[in-house]
């Protein structure tokens, strides 16, 4: 199955466009896990799927939250992506690209080594560094083309021929996606700009949407400007307002609830 289909076939099913980012962090996981079992990193993983598998259609898994812990983290890497139940999703978020040859390793370390469905990329260095990444077809490489963070503007905002760089990049995916391998990550705090990229990338190029929650990207602009004419074919991504909304032995419990508020807010407006 592609891409594609396996992103629309949950979204269907559990009637959701919501990612959680599955960022684990040692100081903000609850510390009770540390005491109560071997591996606390995989268990709040763990819990935190069970509750909220019928609620999204994508999870996000940071590499560097990961790597940071160095071998351990990689087992919890490995583990928390054969936990998660086959018809969703799964991102692996490491914005990763280099020249064509050390692209390819890293196009394999994802797709090969891990078996994400999708990857982050950095289109900078041109096609020779992404189309590692779109020979896999029935992946997908989302490329960065309009980031949530505040000095995006610095680079993406420049203007060549009086176009910004960012709608340059946008019109480079839609080019680069003979494979059908291609996304966009675009930033929720920049509602204006998801509206142009989405009508430049047309109704079939997904949209990654990070940005909404702890970052303040507006739910209603993020759906109304970012997914295609059926409320479709955009992943809206929230990590820390959902995955530690409590700190306590029902933190689970306390995810589930926002994730649903967070759903069913975005569901309010996708038709």
């Amino acid at each position: 199955m592609d891409f594609q289909q396996k992103l629309l076939d949950i979204t269907e099913k559990n009637h959701s466009i919501l990612c959680i980012g599955l960022d684990i962090d040692r100081d903000k996981i609850p510390r009770f896990l540390f005491n109560s079992c071997g591996d606390p990193f995989f268990e709040f993983n763990r819990s935190i799927i069970d509750y909220t598998k019928d609620l999204v259609c994508a999870y996000k898994l940071n590499m560097a939250f990961y790597e940071v812990l160095g071998k351990k983290g990689m087992e919890v890497l490995e583990k928390t992506i054969r936990y998660i139940p086959d018809n969703i999703v799964v991102i692996l978020d490491g914005k990763r690209n280099d020249i064509g040859n050390t692209a390819r390793k890293y196009a394999q370390s994802v797709f090969e080594t891990f078996h994400a469905d999708a990857a982050t990329i950095n289109p900078y260095l041109g096609i020779d560094g992404v189309i590692p990444f779109l020979e896999y077809k029935g992946r997908c490489s989302f490329i960065l083309c309009r980031t949530s963070n505040p000095s995006a503007v610095e680079f993406q905002d420049l203007k060549i021929s009086k176009t910004p760089l960012y709608q340059i990049i946008a019109m480079k995916i839609k080019e680069w996606n003979h494979f059908g391998s291609c996304g966009a990550v675009v930033g929720a705090t920049y509602p204006k700009e998801l509206k142009k990229i989405r009508s430049i990338l047309g109704e079939d190029i997904p949209i990654l949407i990070p940005g909404v929650g702890k970052q303040g990207g507006d739910v209603e602009n993020a759906v109304k400007n970012g997914t295609n004419k059926d409320g479709e074919m955009a992943i809206i991504n929230s990590s820390r307002s959902i995955i530690f909304a409590g700190d306590k032995e029902d933190f689970a419990e306390r995810s589930r609830e926002k994730a649903m508020l967070l759903r069913d807010e975005i569901n309010r407006y996708r038709r």
